[in-house]
């Protein structure tokens, strides 16, 4: 999207080999060593920081913007909280709380539940012809991740008429995963069915199917808080940044449906 609105874009990339060609500016580094990221930062005015909410990496990466004379950061966040008991909430407001320290201009992408993470669940949809989730009827305003991209895009291109702003990313409307469930079964001309389970069998479940035991345990936990409602939020942020709607539910739906299949 940058470079469709012809703005220079480089990439920090571990791996130069996985890069799809094209004319993106490439950059070898790693979060885990500065001095690479002293080295990618050079001529850089906005960064754009997407990766899981480590807080020593992504706060090594905002000292390095602050040493080489970034003048912003965006940085795409969740549903931050010191006081979560999911660890990737807190992980995201310590870093927040650091990047709020630098003196760097800042814009927040405070995104709800993505889309694409329906897409973990096609594996056992294909196998079973349904799927269980621990968020029982709790309702999500569920955001396809290229409305994030897009609204990331537009507020790097000019980043100064958005500096210090939090935006609340989410997609038109509310989702149940019954919802899901009515959507993929119209989709795919099949009933899929939506087992409710515990978020403690969840979590085990995860486990079972290979989940990182600490990602399995936030996981349940940021489940069982949408089946108390703490996910059932929405706002016009997309279209006020972007111009255009975000998707709905049965678009992204249509546009990946083979992975179901």
């Amino acid at each position: 999207r940058l470079l469709a609105g012809r703005h220079p874009v480089r990439a920090l990339v571990r791996d130069p080999s996985r890069v799809p060609h094209g004319n993106v500016e490439i950059v070898t580094g790693d979060f885990g060593r500065p001095d690479t990221l002293d080295a990618a930062m050079g001529g850089i005015d906005t960064v754009l920081l997407v990766s899981p909410a480590v807080p020593a990496q992504e706060i090594a990466v905002i000292d390095s913007a602050a040493r080489q004379g970034v003048s912003h950061i965006v940085k795409v966040t969740s549903k931050a909280s010191s006081d979560s008991p999911v660890d990737r909430r807190r992980g995201q407001a310590q870093i927040e709380a650091h990047l709020k320290t630098t003196g760097l201009a800042y814009t927040l992408l405070r995104s709800n539940a993505y889309m694409q993470n329906l897409l973990a669940l096609a594996p056992m949809i294909r196998r079973t012809g349904g799927f269980v989730m621990s968020a029982g009827d709790g309702q999500v305003g569920m955001i396809d991740a290229r409305d994030v991209a897009a609204v990331a895009a537009a507020v790097a291109a000019v980043p100064k008429e958005h500096a210090g702003q939090t935006y609340w990313l989410t997609g038109p409307s509310l989702i149940s995963y019954a919802d899901v469930a009515r959507e993929l079964s119209a989709a795919l001309g099949h009933e899929v069915g939506y087992r409710r389970i515990s978020p403690a069998e969840h979590r085990t479940a995860m486990i079972a199917a290979g989940v990182p035991e600490a990602v399995a345990t936030s996981n349940a936990q940021a489940f069982g808080l949408i089946a108390e409602g703490d996910a059932a939020w929405l706002s016009d942020d997309v279209k006020s940044i972007t111009g255009t709607p975000p998707r709905p539910l049965r678009s992204f739906i249509a546009d990946h449906v083979t992975a179901f299949t």
